[in-house]
Formats: C-alpha cells, structure tokens, sequence
C-alpha cells in the first residue's frame, strides 16, 4: 500500500480483507512491519480492514512539534477521504482507542459503530501517560515503565515471582529493530521536543 499524504505528515496505510469497511487504530509502538499486528487477526476474514501507523510510529512522519489529540483524529479522518469512505465502523486498541473516542468526538457523522479495546479517555489534560518521567531514562528503565504501563498485570510482585519471565519480556520490549530510526524511542538524539514517542504518550486534547 502507498503513503498518502494528509497535512504535515506522510502517512503509511495498508488495507486487507472483504466486507464492510472497519478502521482500526493501532496503540503504543504500533508500526505495521510488526508481526502479528491489526490486519493480521481474524477481523480480515469479515470487514474490509484498513490500518496504518499514526503520526510518530512507523513508516509515518514524526513531526518535530507537540501532537495534540485532535491531530491523531484528524489524521484519521484524512484517511478515510483518501480511501473514500464516508461512514465506517471503528475499532481503537489501547492508545489508538483514545484516538478512536476523540475522532468519534470531532466527526460523530463518519463513525458506525465503535469498539474500544483496553483504553481509557486518558490522565490529567487528556494525555495518556505524564511524558516527563519518560523524557531521561536510559532505554531499558523506559522498557520496564513502558511494559508496566502495557501490561498492567506486570506489577512488582508479577516481576519478583516471575524474575526470568520479567526479564526475558524487558529484553524483547527493548529489542527494537527499528529504534535507529530517526525520532524513535530508543535514540538520545532526539530533537528538543522529545521523541516521537514521549510526543504521541504526551498528547493531550487542548
């Protein structure tokens, strides 16, 4: 599938399946070359799917400014003008479920249906996570707050009784093949505005 571009990003989608059309919004570090990822589960055997990665994620553009709530929407909303879908069910997973509340909130007329998976309308300022405690630490402490904040299960006492286990998941969080890349997470040359990921997790809607 090809990028499209939808104001100041260039945003990389694919698209699968056969059915009524369902958009589905990826969470925290979606990036389609991952596997298994959103067109890969059973939802393309009954909805033509489409999925792409957000703003800062991926193939997508990682703009060097604050993203706001209503910049994820409205990337959304873009896509679907490209692809030509007017109305369409919604389908937002975690992080992407915030930005599935917030498009069906600013264009009520263009959403279905909407499912919401593992999400919340987010923290203090509707950001989903306090993005400075995030901003200094060294790439295997932001693992360990970003597998806390995954999976809340993976408490302090879940990683004391299951040490091996716990390390072996901090190990794979922090394996990123694509963390060289410009703006990703796992870089300290990242620009003043922090990297694509604090700049997603700090969104907030105003």
């Amino acid at each position: 599938m090809p990028y499209c571009h939808i104001r100041d990003i260039d945003l990389w989608f694919e698209r699968t399946g056969n059915g009524a059309p369902l958009l589905a919004i990826s969470g925290s570090r979606g990036d389609l070359r991952r596997s298994p990822n959103l067109l890969e589960s059973p939802l393309a055997n009954s909805f033509d799917l489409l999925a792409y990665d957000q703003r800062g994620l991926g193939r997508t553009s990682k703009p060097d400014k604050p993203y706001l709530m209503a910049d994820f929407a409205d990337d959304a909303a873009g896509l679907l003008d490209i692809v030509g879908w007017e109305r369409v069910r919604v389908v937002g997973v975690s992080f992407g479920g915030m930005v599935a509340l917030e498009l069906a909130l600013r264009y009520p007329d263009r959403v279905v249906r909407l499912a919401l998976c593992c999400t919340s309308p987010g923290g203090e300022g509707g950001a989903s996570y306090p993005v400075h405690l995030l901003q200094r630490l060294r790439p295997d402490e932001r693992a360990r707050v970003m597998v806390s904040i995954t999976d809340t299960r993976c408490d302090a006492g879940w990683a004391e009784a299951n040490h091996e286990t716990y390390e072996e998941l901090i190990r794979r969080f922090d394996d990123d093949r694509f963390k060289q890349e410009p703006g990703s997470q796992g870089r300290n040359d990242a620009p003043a505005g922090g990297t694509s990921s604090t700049r997603y997790l700090g969104a907030s809607r105003w």
